[in-house]
């Protein structure tokens, strides 16, 4: 007659965890957890919470730069080539006698502008996927008030097109009032307090190209009332830009029905190399188009890479975090051997000694992690109050938007961030763990309990 076995418990079964928790809960003196154990779960709480802190600073710095350029810059720009610049006297004389360009093409200055902006502008408003083409002026000028003088980049926009630029159209902090630009000019806050004028006040523009004199190139020179202040919240705009009506421009700087650029807003910013074509084919020739990653594709890159080599070394800070785990876990092993022992002696396979000491290193590795993501977490979410706090024990100077270009230090956490922390964190603290509970599930229970 045959008898019934009894089959292997499976893994991770119900003692198994009881068995890890006990010594867990033990007193040190009982040889229990140890300080050791401890030292790695604060380890491993403040390396994860340093890397999802900074990886939410670095998803922050992204979103608010690629937010400031997209925000206040167009997505692409199209730019015309070099040409003569002939007026319509002179393109008529040379369409009724030929001969006469060569005559007048030494005397002749190379302009990029564009002519006749606004049907270029209107062709490419039918690309799919463009949201907006508006014409512009931009010129360098030099900005006065009757405190300070400064230098400063004038956009030469029209009302209607203005609207459609998000951060001067909804900016951080805005004085005055943008539909009365046609009555003045717009300036960013940093030129205003480097100015010393508010809203209402009156600054002059100059600008060393003018019309050709016997005496030379005279300046052009105007006076305005500001209408309007804003502040994006990034300083290399703040500093210099200066918005005046889009006819006021072509007169101020001599550009009669032409434009210096077309500034164009997709609807997918991510998507503006894909619309490049389409966009040229629309814009005709003598042209080329120039897109915002063109523009900032070089620091984009050199923040990313800055991104990867952080992650790196904050990825060895959480390794070295979890390799107390190995110590704790050696010291536990230690003192249980006598346990070990009858535990084997009693019938518990090596596979179940493993997984009860996996189990005591995991759950260090797992409690600390938890933590360091909420702390981690809660750094990300009041970031300013503690930098501001920072910034007023250091007496200052922590925190300069002149020097970083934007206003304040950002953070934003995004799940795939904590994500990759987490299960850094835990792939580590597992397998660390491994290697100390193979060498208690491997001990010889006889010798083991030889002294015992």
């Amino acid at each position: 007659m045959s008898h019934p076995t009894s089959s292997p418990p499976r893994p991770f079964s119900r003692f198994e965890f009881m068995i890890a928790w006990r010594y867990l809960r033990a007193r040190r003196a009982e040889g229990g957890i140890s300080t050791m154990t401890w030292i790695s779960f604060l380890g491993i709480s403040l390396a994860v919470m340093a890397l999802i802190a900074t990886l939410a600073v670095r998803s922050g710095f992204r979103y608010e730069f690629v937010g400031t350029i997209l925000g206040a810059d167009p997505h692409i720009v199209v730019h015309g080539h070099d040409r003569l610049d002939y007026s319509a006297e002179e393109l008529a004389l040379i369409e009724s006698n030929p001969a006469v360009a060569e005559a007048l093409e030494g005397r002749r200055a190379t302009t990029r502008t564009i002519p006749e902006p606004d049907a270029i502008a209107a062709a490419i408003r039918e690309v799919p996927g463009v949201a907006h083409a508006a014409a512009v002026v931009r010129a360098e000028v030099m900005v006065s008030s009757s405190r300070a003088d400064t230098f400063g980049q004038v956009i030469g926009m029209s009302l209607e097109d203005l609207r459609t630029v998000p951060l001067v159209e909804d900016p951080e902090i805005a004085w005055g009032d943008l539909e009365r630009l046609d009555e003045g000019v717009a300036i960013g806050s940093g030129m205003a307090r480097r100015l010393g004028v508010i809203e209402g006040d009156e600054i002059r523009i100059t600008s060393p190209n003018g019309a050709q004199t016997a005496g030379g190139r005279a300046a052009r020179v105007g006076t305005y009332e500001v209408v309007y202040i804003f502040q994006v919240g990034r300083s290399d705009i703040d500093r210099v830009r200066l918005y005046l009506p889009l006819a006021e421009a072509q007169r101020f700087f001599g550009r009669d029905g032409v434009a210096d650029q077309i500034d164009v807003s997709v609807s997918d910013p991510e998507r503006a190399n894909f619309l490049y074509a389409q966009v040229q084919v629309a814009a005709g020739q003598n042209v080329y188009l120039r897109t915002w990653q063109d523009n900032s594709g070089a620091f984009l890159q050199a923040l990313q890479m800055e991104d990867n080599i952080m992650f790196i070394i904050l990825s060895i800070l959480v390794l070295i975090a979890t390799m107390n785990i190995v110590s704790g876990l050696i010291m536990l092993v230690k003192n249980k051997s006598r346990d070990i022992g009858i535990l084997r002696t009693i019938g518990l396979s090596e596979g179940s000694i493993l997984r009860v000491f996996f189990i005591c290193g995991s759950v260090t590795g797992v409690a600390g992690t938890v933590m360091g993501v909420a702390l981690g977490c809660a750094f990300a979410i009041w970031i300013d109050p503690i930098f501001s706090a920072v910034n007023w024990i250091a007496g200052g100077g922590v925190w300069d938007p002149s020097v970083r270009l934007i206003s304040e230090l950002p953070a934003r956490l995004e799940l795939d961030d904590v994500l990759s922390a987490v299960f850094l964190a835990l792939g580590l603290s597992f397998a660390v763990t491994i290697f100390p509970a193979r060498r208690a599930a491997r001990m010889n229970p006889v010798e083991a309990l030889r002294y015992e």
